[in-house]
């Protein structure tokens, strides 16, 4: 719990913070884009193969979202802001070794790293947002976090595609000044924990989550190609095997640890859980959305790498104008509403997409979808993310931060690797124009599929949903 007065947005001290944990989660969400729309060079430069591309996103997705949970418990007992300085510190370094890598292998291993840094950091932004605000500014904390992060994004892909443009390994560098930036913005913040925390580290958890989330990416990555990974058909299934029986391990452990990183009670609100369910749908669609909508761009429409990255930016502006609005109006109304008319809102826009022609014209065929999915993303990102923080308990703020972005990461990682299998696009198909085309037609409907199943599953969770008082109140 916080030793000051809660900070508000109209305070220096509380713009400074929130602009601190922007920096922060913007620095991992630029990280993402510029991998993205980096992905086709790279591949050219290491002559890597479409099962090693899907490696150098998904190495970095595995270990950030089988550690996430890790992250946020270990600001809950030992500080939230110490936790997100060595998240911050460590992504710059491995930041640094990704940009490094003479080979595909190495790189991959980089990612590897730079993931579990993340994982340091990405649950600390939202947590001490939601510590060290009072009440009544969280959400709109919470909506300016949405909608600058939109800033953030909108400039991953046009600073990513300057760079990439003259060297992908530059985009990688860029986070070591960016870290600097945030450890500065940091000095004067608060310090925050969950002060009844139990002593002791869960690890059998801390274990069994990544190798869970390990053999699931092996198995859905070589399904469709098994002579790409390791092992073969054999070793697919073996992975698979491995899958199923770390997360079952995982949750026993974690119902009879003494000290679990998840507690499994946290579930025991149907908001929390239900919100988190949609978050699994909502986030494989985006990720799966945005990852081929680049591969699109780039490999049939002929697409530069910065116009690749240009294309995009309108859904961020659009973000940023318009999310921290609608996150009043879910602080006001409730946010079930938009949530839903949001998730809807993007379905329709990835529809759109998908008739998409493989010589676009941009101002025809793209922009007024890519606006139209703007708009959704800002009706329902804000809410999304307050209503996971506030379903849970106040002392499990770092947590309750670690499984939404857990989920969030985990979609992007199954996004990745089965999308492909999902659409046919395998082995060197990815450098393809007619192969890409079709993929990506197939893959908008996928993910506009997904954005549904979480609208249905946000309608019958949040039934009568009201944000629990403050701990320690009487309201």
């Amino acid at each position: 719990m916080p030793t000051a007065p809660p900070l508000t947005l109209s305070s220096a001290a509380g713009r400074r913070l929130l602009a601190a944990c922007v920096a922060g989660s913007g620095m991992v969400f630029l990280d993402g884009t510029i991998a993205n729309v980096a992905l086709p060079r790279i591949g050219q430069d290491m002559h890597a193969s479409l099962a090693q591309l899907q490696w150098v996103i998904n190495a970095y997705t595995l270990t950030l979202a089988g550690l996430i949970i890790v992250g946020g418990s270990l600001g809950d007992r030992l500080g939230r802001k110490r936790v997100y300085v060595w998240g911050v510190w460590a992504f710059a370094l491995a930041s640094a070794a990704v940009a490094a890598s003479p080979t595909a292998g190495l790189l991959i291993a980089a990612r590897l790293v730079q993931g579990v840094a993340a994982a340091l950091l990405t649950p600390g932004s939202l947590a001490i947002l939601q510590s060290s605000f009072a009440q009544g500014d969280r959400l709109r904390a919470i909506g300016a976090w949405s909608g600058m992060l939109g800033a953030a994004t909108a400039a991953g892909p046009v600073v990513g595609g300057f760079f990439v443009s003259i060297d992908w390994r530059l985009g990688f560098l860029i986070n070591v000044p960016l870290a600097l930036v945030v450890l500065w913005l940091l000095r004067p913040a608060p310090e925050t924990r969950d002060e009844g925390a139990a002593g002791g580290l869960d690890v059998p958890g801390m274990l069994l989550a990544p190798t869970a989330l390990a053999g699931l990416t092996w198995a859905l990555t070589g399904w469709g190609d098994p002579a790409s990974v390791p092992g073969g058909r054999t070793g697919v299934l073996a992975a698979a095997g491995v899958a199923a029986l770390a997360a079952v391990a995982f949750v026993l452990a974690e119902r009879r640890g003494a000290h679990p990183m998840l507690p499994l009670s946290i579930f025991s609100s149907r908001a929390f859980s239900a919100v988190n369910l949609a978050t699994l749908f909502v986030y494989a669609g985006f990720t799966g959305a945005g990852l081929f909508l680049t591969l699109f761009l780039q490999t049939t429409a002929g697409y530069s790498p910065l116009a690749a990255g240009a294309a995009t930016v309108p859904v961020s502006l659009v973000m940023l104008g318009l999310s921290g609005y609608f996150g009043g109006v879910a602080n006001r109304r409730g946010p079930r509403g938009p949530m839903v008319a949001g998730m809807l809102t993007v379905a329709a826009a990835l529809l759109w997409l998908g008739f998409a022609p493989s010589r676009p014209n941009y101002p025809v065929h793209l922009l007024p979808p890519l606006l139209l999915q703007g708009l959704g993303m800002s009706l329902l990102v804000s809410p999304l993310t307050g209503v996971a923080l506030a379903a849970a308990p106040e002392r499990y703020s770092g947590i309750a931060s670690g499984v939404s972005n857990a989920v969030s990461r985990t979609a992007g990682l199954i996004a990745v690797a089965a999308l492909p299998l999902l659409v046919g696009l395998s082995g060197a198909q990815y450098a393809q124009p007619a192969a890409v085309a079709l993929a990506f037609s197939s893959t908008m409907g996928w993910c506009a599929g997904a954005l549904v199943m979480g609208a249905a599953i946000t309608l019958w969770g949040l039934r009568g949903y009201r944000a629990p008082a403050p701990e320690g109140s009487d309201a």
